[in-house]
C-alpha cells in the first residue's frame, strides 16, 4: 500500500530529484563531520588538522556525486525492488552498489581533470559518504519496510476484527480473564469477546480488558440482542457437571454454539493452555469425581525400571504405555500381535519424545517359547497384562477362544512372570467378570481365580495383583464409536434396551488409577476402580446426538432391539461371596475373598485346556459354570 502510494504521489522525475537530494544531503553531512567537526576540535588543540575544501566546493559537487550513486544503484537493479521485500538480500545488493560507486570516486581523485571537475573531491570525504549513505539508504528502506507492515498488520486486525465470531465467555475468574487476554491479542484466533457473564453477584458492572461483565447467564436472549453474540465460550475449568450441562442447555436454547476451556487436570499437568478451546466432548457430560493421584509414588516405582506391557497397541494398553513412558523407565517393552497396532503405538511413542526407552516386540502371549525368550533378555521389573479378547457378542459365539486367551494365556503369562523374578504383575480385568453373564467375563474371572491362586505358591517372589473397571469412553470396542458411526449415516442409533446401564470412565482415568493400584496393591488382591455412577446407554445415545448439533428422535431414531446373548441390564460391583474394604485410596477398593488353593490350580489349567478345544460352545459354557459356580450362561 505504501509503494503504491509513492509511485502515485511522485513521478520518475520528481523521485529522482529527491533521491539526488537525498544523497547529496549525506554527502554534507560527511562533510560535515569530516571538515566543521575536525576544524572545531583542532582549534581545541586536540586535533592537529589540515583544512579541505570549502563548504561552496562541496555543495557544487554534492549533486553531481549523488547523480552518479544514484545510477550505480539503479544499474543494480536496486530501484526494481519492492519495499515491502526489502531483505538481507537487497541491503548486500544496496551495500556493493555503493561500495563500487565509492571505490569508482576514491580512484578518481588521483586524476587531476576530475579533481578539477569536483573540487570536493576528497578520499577522506568519499570513505565517509560512503558509510553515511549505505546507512541512510538502507535505514530508510527498512523503516518504510516496518511502516508498510506496520500498517498490513493494523489492515488485518481490523479485518480480523470485522470478520470474527462475537463469543461471550461464562467465568469472569482467571482462567476467563487469560482467555479474553489471548483472544483479544491474537485477531486470527477468529473470536472477538464482547461480553462475560458469571454467577458471581459482586462481578457485576465492571470489565475485564474493557469487556463488561454483565452477571448471571439467566437473561441470555436479551443480551445477545444487546451484543450480537453467537458463540459461548465456558471458562471454568472446576465447574460442577451439573451447571456445565445447565449452561450448555440454556446457551443451545437460544441458539448459540457452545464451547469450553479444558478441564483442571489437563491445565495442570500442562497437557493445554487455556486458549485451547475445545467443543463438548461426551466425558464433559459425564459426573466424574476429580481424580487424585500420587504422581511422586507412581514415578518412583517406574523410574528406572524396565516395564512390559502386554496388549501395548489396544485402547488400555497404548494409554498404560504413554503414561509410564513419561515416568522414565529405563525400558518399556511394548508386547503387541497386531502388527498394525504395534505401528500406532510406536510411532506415537516416538512422536512424544520416547523413542529411546521404547522396545516394540511382536509376541503372541500364548507362544511361551517366545515369551521365555523376551523375559530371558530383557528381564522386565513390572508387566501390566492388558492383552485379551474383550468384545462380549464375538467371545460368546466363540468361547473357547476367550478361556485360550483370557485365561490360559494370563496363568501362562504368570508362570513365566514369577520363573524371571518380575517385582509386580498387574492383571487388567473387567467388571463383567462379576457374577458374569456371559463368556468373556467368565473367561476373565477365571484369569482372576488363578492369578489369586498361583500368587500363593510357595515358589512366588513376585506381587500379583487385578484391577477390574468398567467401559473407557473412545476405546475401540465401546459402544461411542459405533454410536458416532450412526449419526454420521443418519441413524438410527441402535440400543438393546431403554434400561441398560453402563459404569463409564476415561481412558487416561482409568490407567492413572491402575497405575496408582500398583503402587499399593498387595500380592493376590483384586481391587476395583470406583467408576462414579452408572449411565443409561440411551442417555448416552441422546448426548452423543446433541454434540453432533442434532436432536434426539426428532433429527435421529433411536431404535430398541433387545438384550443380546450374556448381556447384562447393569453391571454389578462385587460377585458372590466377595467383599470389599477401603484400599488406602479413595477411588480404589480391595476385595475379600477366599482364593482357589495353589494345589489345585494345576488341575483346573488342564480342566480348561480340555474344555476350551471342545466343538460345541455350549458344552463350554456349561464346563465353565462347574468351576465358576456365580456364571450365568446363554444357552442357544
Amino acid at each position: 500500500m505504501i509503494g503504491k502510494q509513492f509511485k502515485k504521489n511522485y513521478s520518475p522525475a520528481r523521485r529522482f530529484v529527491v533521491r539526488t537530494l537525498f544523497f547529496g544531503a549525506a554527502l554534507y553531512l560527511a562533510y560535515f563531520l569530516s571538515n566543521e567537526v575536525a576544524s572545531w576540535i583542532a582549534g581545541k588543540g586536540t586535533l592537529a588538522y589540515t583544512p579541505i575544501y570549502p563548504r561552496s566546493a562541496v555543495l557544487l559537487s554534492a549533486f553531481p556525486i549523488a547523480a552518479v550513486q544514484l545510477v550505480g544503484l539503479a544499474v543494480c537493479g536496486i530501484y526494481t525492488t519492492l519495499l515491502r521485500y526489502f531483505r538481507i538480500q537487497e541491503l548486500l545488493r544496496h551495500t556493493t552498489a555503493l561500495f563500487v560507486v565509492a571505490a569508482g570516486f576514491f580512484a578518481a581523485s588521483y586524476m587531476p581533470s576530475i579533481a578539477d571537475l569536483l573540487p570536493a573531491l576528497s578520499r577522506r570525504l568519499v570513505c565517509i559518504d560512503f558509510v553515511f549513505a549505505s546507512v541512510a539508504v538502507c535505514a530508510l528502506r527498512i523503516a518504510l519496510r516496518l511502516l508498510w507492515e506496520h500498517k498490513k498488520s493494523e489492515n488485518e486486525t481490523r479485518r480480523s476484527r470485522r470478520d470474527a465470531a462475537r463469543v461471550a465467555i461464562f467465568g469472569a475468574g482467571d482462567a476467563g480473564s487469560e482467555l479474553c487476554s489471548v483472544l483479544l491479542s491474537r485477531p486470527s484466533l477468529g473470536k472477538l469477546p464482547v461480553v462475560f457473564f458469571d454467577d458471581e453477584k459482586a462481578k457485576e458492572g465492571f470489565s475485564l480488558s474493557d469487556v463488561p461483565i454483565v452477571g448471571r447467564f439467566e437473561n441470555v436472549e436479551y443480551w445477545k440482542s444487546v451484543y450480537g453474540f453467537t458463540e459461548l465460550i465456558i471458562a471454568i475449568p472446576a465447574a460442577k457437571i451439573t451447571r456445565v450441562r445447565e449452561l450448555r442447555e440454556q446457551a443451545i436454547a437460544a441458539g448459540l454454539k457452545v464451547s469450553l476451556v479444558p478441564g483442571t487436570e489437563e491445565l495442570s499437568l500442562g497437557h493445554a493452555s487455556v486458549s485451547a478451546i475445545r467443543n463438548f466432548d461426551l466425558q464433559d457430560l459425564l459426573d466424574r469425581p476429580p481424580l487424585n493421584l500420587n504422581d511422586e509414588a507412581i514415578s518412583e516405582m517406574i523410574c528406572g525400571k524396565t516395564v512390559l506391557v502386554t496388549g501395548a497397541g489396544g485402547s488400555i494398553g497404548s494409554e498404560i504405555c504413554r503414561q509410564v513412558a513419561r515416568c522414565a523407565p529405563a525400558r518399556l517393552l511394548l508386547v503387541e500381535q497386531c502388527e498394525v497396532l504395534m505401528f500406532q503405538i510406536e510411532q506415537d511413542l516416538i512422536s512424544l519424545g520416547f523413542k529411546d526407552c521404547i522396545v516394540p516386540i511382536i509376541a503372541d502371549i500364548l507362544d511361551v517359547q517366545r515369551m521365555e525368550g523376551v523375559f530371558d533378555k530383557y528381564h522386565p521389573d513390572i508387566v501390566f497384562h492388558a492383552a485379551a479378547h474383550k468384545h462380549v457378542p464375538l467371545m460368546e459365539r466363540q468361547p473357547g477362544e476367550a478361556l485360550k486367551n483370557n485365561s490360559l494365556g494370563s496363568i501362562g503369562l504368570f508362570e513365566i512372570v514369577s520363573k524371571y523374578g518380575a517385582e509386580a504383575c498387574v492383571l487388567i480385568s473387567t467388571d463383567k467378570a462379576i457374577n458374569p453373564t456371559n463368556a468373556m467375563g467368565a473367561s476373565k474371572r477365571l484369569a482372576e481365580i488363578m492369578l489369586q491362586s498361583f500368587a500363593r505358591t510357595p515358589e512366588n517372589r513376585t506381587r500379583f495383583m487385578a484391577v477390574r473397571f468398567g467401559n473407557v469412553l473412545g476405546s475401540s470396542g465401546s459402544v461411542i464409536p459405533t454410536f458416532k458411526k450412526q449419526i454420521e449415516k443418519g441413524g438410527p442409533l441402535t440400543v438393546t434396551s431403554a434400561e441398560i446401564k453402563r459404569y463409564f470412565m476415561t481412558i487416561p482415568e482409568a490407567v492413572g488409577l491402575v497405575l496408582q493400584t500398583a503402587t499399593i496393591g498387595k500380592n493376590g488382591n483384586i481391587y476395583v476402580l470406583d467408576m462414579g455412577k452408572p449411565v443409561k446407554i440411551i442417555d448416552v445415545a441422546r448426548h452423543l446426538i446433541r454434540l453432533s448439533g442434532l436432536r434426539p428422535d426428532i433429527d435421529i431414531e433411536i431404535k430398541i432391539t433387545g438384550l443380546r446373548p450374556g448381556e447384562k441390564l447393569f453391571e454389578e460391583l462385587k460377585s458372590t461371596g466377595e467383599d470389599y474394604e477401603p484400599s488406602g485410596h479413595p477411588r480404589i477398593a480391595r476385595f475379600k475373598c477366599e482364593p482357589l488353593p495353589p494345589e489345585k490350580l494345576g488341575e483346573l489349567k488342564d480342566f480348561l485346556a480340555k474344555i476350551a478345544r471342545h466343538p460345541v460352545r455350549n458344552e463350554i459354557k456349561k464346563a465353565i459354570k462347574t468351576v465358576v459356580p456365580e456364571y450365568t450362561p446363554f444357552l442357544d
